[in-house]
């Protein structure tokens, strides 16, 4: 009998999944807005609902009789999987891990409650509150609890700039609620895992190059990671292991973040129950090492799992086009060997605040990293 699989969301970020999934001969079932729904006349059903309708989504789960359900890069679809997973004894987290891994504050509260090393950090829900972070020493990052994708993030050097960040914070929140925590200086590095009830494996290491102040929107990622070597990557594998554990993730894909300073201390930043957005899981890990990371988060979805073998050893990576990297453009219409991937639109944001202001990418595939020229 075929496999059903539902899906939460339909927008390109769950293209590859809905794609990988048909090959494998499972049916997809997608659940999202209809604006920006690629995915909608792909997917074998769809359903013009929510993701964050976690009741509905259920019952319409139950009536289809899936066998898993998935979704990749996207935060806002980890609750809603939890919650389906949890009600129909399907291989997922717990509804408990899945608030941990989708809060900052609870997140980073769990972290600290395990002994790992955290920025200092508070939790603001009403613009009343500033004087909580009297004693933090600035700068200072502020970003909603429960959003991704660079939304809602800046960095404040000054106190008389708090009040405009929080405010915008709490706006771009579901919940209205924001994390104050202090800035750490330092290379960022993501680690993406799968994991199959309880056990980790890791799979690749990323360094990642952001624009900065004051958004710290993402521009490239990079694997292999430079950063990780023969003197740090133990260490690094186990904070990796204990932040996981933390979080009481168990099943599926992950992705970590974590900054490396110049006294080489390594701090956990954050994790989400997914893979990696920005093509770093749907794309990179497989191009860098061989392993069909698609094809592991489908097969735990449905309960079953196979050990992951990584067979290459190439580098991989992503640039992305926006006003802050306009010679992305000029790679692009080159069309070099090594691009394997790449979209270009015209750029209609002329500030660089959030993920969504990037108007294209190429990804590339390569014996080593691709420095731009």
């Amino acid at each position: 009998m075929q496999s059903k699989l539902a899906i939460l969301g339909a927008s390109y970020l769950q293209l590859p999944l809905v794609l990988k999934a048909k090959e494998l001969g499972i049916y997809t079932i997608c659940f999202a807005w209809e604006d920006r729904a690629v995915c909608k006349d792909i997917c074998d059903k769809f359903y013009p609902i929510s993701i964050i309708e976690n009741q509905l989504i259920l019952e319409k789960c139950i009536e289809e009789k899936i066998n898993g359900i998935s979704s990749i890069a996207a935060d806002i679809a980890v609750s809603t999987m939890s919650f389906v997973a949890s009600k129909m004894n399907l291989s997922g987290n717990s509804i408990k891990s899945s608030t941990l891994s989708t809060n900052k504050y609870l997140m980073r509260a769990a972290f600290k409650q395990n002994g790992l090393l955290i920025p200092g950090f508070t939790k603001i829900t009403d613009l009343k509150e500033i004087n909580r972070v009297k004693d933090f020493k600035f700068p200072l990052i502020i970003k909603p609890v429960d959003r991704s994708g660079s939304l809602g993030i800046t960095m404040v050097n000054y106190p008389d700039q708090l009040y405009d960040a929080i405010k915008n914070a709490l706006g771009e929140s579901f919940i209205q609620q924001a994390i104050v925590e202090e800035f750490i200086k330092g290379k960022e590095i993501s680690i993406e895992v799968i994991s199959w009830q309880g056990k980790h494996f890791i799979l690749a290491y990323t360094d990642k190059v952001t624009s900065g102040y004051p958004h710290f929107v993402e521009l490239e990622h990079h694997q292999p990671s430079q950063l990780v070597n023969k003197a740090n990557k133990k260490q690094i594998d186990n904070l990796v292991f204990k932040a996981l554990d933390s979080l009481e993730i168990k099943n599926g894909a992950s992705h970590s973040e974590f900054i490396i300073t110049e006294n080489n201390e390594i701090y956990v930043t954050e994790i989400g129950a997914r893979m990696g957005g920005d093509f770093i899981g749907s794309d990179l890990v497989k191009l860098s090492t061989g392993y069909d990371y698609l094809k592991g988060v489908i097969d735990i979805a449905l309960g079953a799992f196979e050990n992951p073998v990584l067979t290459n050893n190439f580098s991989s990576g992503v640039y992305f086009y926006s006003i802050e990297s306009k010679q992305i453009k000029r790679i692009i219409q080159t069309a070099q060997d090594d691009i394997v991937k790449s979209e270009l639109r015209d750029l209609v944001n002329l500030e660089l605040k959030q993920s969504s202001d990037r108007a294209g990418y190429f990804i590339y595939k390569s014996n080593n990293k691709l420095l731009l020229k």
